[in-house]
């Protein structure tokens, strides 16, 4: 690695690997210097940039836990994180500010508000200010591989959020295969963070960089503009880029649009499940291009599967084969190893899981039952050992006795052209127990009013030949947008609350 060459770029400005390794040790001697010490917990509360970066190398320079946070969340969500982590410093920047003071307000144990982009003022710490204090650097600490790195506190759709604790061997792990899928080029590499930094997703994105010494070009969080994107791209040569399904939709369309000259080898997805329409899409987009399918979740750092090149085509709609560092199964309620191509749970042993949730023992052991950690997701294997997922266990419908699977239904409905995106959930129903409903965003047809463009019974009729009755919606409702989480999922717990009873 050589000190003066980039590491980070960020709207324009660029950050050598010397500056960070300055940038980092006087953070880290400022924590240090107010009693963060290893096995503390730090906030980081910000939107993607540098800084963000910074102090997650400062915190683990330290021997600290790093805790990355929803920047979307409200003061009182953020302070049930606090209060479970009980972590008493918080990194976060002037847009921000006033959502880390108010949390700081409602629990006193997060005691210091350090904010990016501003002076020590109004009872918070100017980060520059820190970087500038001459702390003295803090002897070195011995950090075991198997100590915490990092919380990632699930996105919480369903009840309160769990800290996932992954280890530094977990990410370095999980940085060495995303190495080993994508290839290194180190003198024409340039990596890409688009999505989240809170999210595991964007901590997947930053390692390998860091690993590597290859630059990486941090994007700015907002409305995401696609043609914006794709600019970016372009000036930057970027060579990789992951996206969740929903943004990869919208920049083939501005790509198709408006062709830019671009430099990428590798489009890789994830965090929620794509169709095969959108897929081939990619594919005649980017001719030339690798199109990986990462799939996963956050406890296993994430990605337990990954389906590679060709086989993105050959295989549409599955979402690979399970990576060489994880071992998995495929089980029944009692955990015995189902046939080849039925459905059961996947259960995952591998040295990228977790340690298990903070602060929480009975979901930890509820989570690894029997030995092996349970994932939730409901899979088949196919005789060439490819893993189709079938549906998230809990949003399984049962009507009449027969078992419907959310992901199957929504995978048909998608390629329907009147649909933009679909989510299907369940509805009570007096004789049959449950039924299915289709809750759809619809794309746009010039001139036609919205109310026109679809209706039950035309989606009854596209259905009639791809999948049995009994899995047909029942009821119909149109929405202009499916709710999202920032990691791309959608948010079925509010489809429920809306449209499920």
């Amino acid at each position: 690695m050589q000190p003066d060459k980039t590491a980070l770029r960020f709207l324009g400005q660029t950050t050598t690997w010397a500056d960070l390794d300055r940038r980092v040790d006087a953070l880290a001697a400022a924590l240090h210097s107010r009693g963060i010490t290893a096995g503390d917990r730090v906030l980081i509360l910000m939107l993607n940039r540098p800084e963000f970066i910074e102090s997650f190398l400062a915190a683990n320079r330290l021997g600290a836990i790093a805790v990355p946070v929803n920047f979307r969340m409200t003061p009182p969500e953020i302070a049930f994180l606090v209060s479970d982590c009980a972590a008493r410093v918080v990194v976060t920047e002037s847009v921000l500010a006033p959502v880390a003071i108010a949390v700081r307000d409602l629990d006193a144990t997060l005691s210091t508000v350090i904010v990016a982009g501003a002076g020590s003022e109004d009872g918070v710490l100017g980060y520059d200010d820190l970087l500038a204090e001459q702390n003295p650097t803090p002897e070195p600490v011995d950090v075991p591989n198997d100590s915490p790195a990092l919380i990632m506190y699930t996105s919480g759709t369903t009840g309160r959020p769990k800290g996932a604790v992954l280890t530094h061997t977990n990410i370095s792990g999980q940085a060495l295969t995303h190495l080993f899928t994508n290839g290194a080029d180190l003198n024409h590499d340039v990596g890409f963070i688009g999505v989240p930094l809170f999210h595991i997703a964007g901590i997947g994105n930053m390692i390998p960089g860091l690993l590597l010494g290859r630059p990486t070009v941090v994007y700015p969080l907002g409305a995401f503009d696609p043609g914006a994107l794709l600019d970016v791209l372009e000036a930057e040569e970027v060579t990789g880029i992951f996206l969740v399904p929903a943004q990869w939709q919208a920049v083939c369309a501005a790509q198709r649009a408006q062709p830019r000259n671009l430099k990428l080898r590798v489009l890789s997805w994830g965090a929620a499940p794509a169709s095969d329409t959108l897929l081939t899409d990619m594919a005649q987009t980017f001719p030339g291009a690798n199109i990986l399918a990462a799939f996963g979740q956050t406890e296993m750092s994430p990605v337990t599967c990954m389906l590679l090149g060709e086989d993105a085509i050959r295989k549409l709609g599955s979402v690979g084969k399970v990576i060489p560092t994880v071992s998995a199964r495929i089980v029944d309620e009692d955990m015995n190893d189902v046939p080849v191509g039925e459905v059961g749970e996947i259960v995952y042993r591998a040295p990228t899981l977790m340690a298990g949730y903070w602060n929480n023992p009975k979901a930890t052991a509820e989570a690894f039952a029997g030995g092996w950690f349970h994932s939730g997701d409901l899979v088949r294997q196919d005789d060439e050992g490819y893993i189709w997922v079938v549906d998230r266990k809990k949003d399984m419908i049962i009507s009449g006795g027969e078992n419907i699977y959310c992901a199957e239904v929504e995978n048909v409905l998608a390629a329907h052209p009147a649909i933009a995106e679909v989510a299907v959930i369940g509805r009570p129903h007096e004789k049959w127990g449950e039924v299915p409903v289709a809750v759809v965003a619809l794309a746009a047809r010039s001139g036609e009013p919205p109310e026109s463009v679809l209706t039950l019974a035309e989606l009854d009729d596209f259905l009639t030949e791809r999948l049995a009755r009994y899995k047909h919606p029942k009821a119909l409702e149109i929405v202009e947008a499916l709710p999202r989480n920032p990691s791309g999922k959608v948010l079925k717990t509010e489809l429920r609350t809306m449209f499920g009873s």
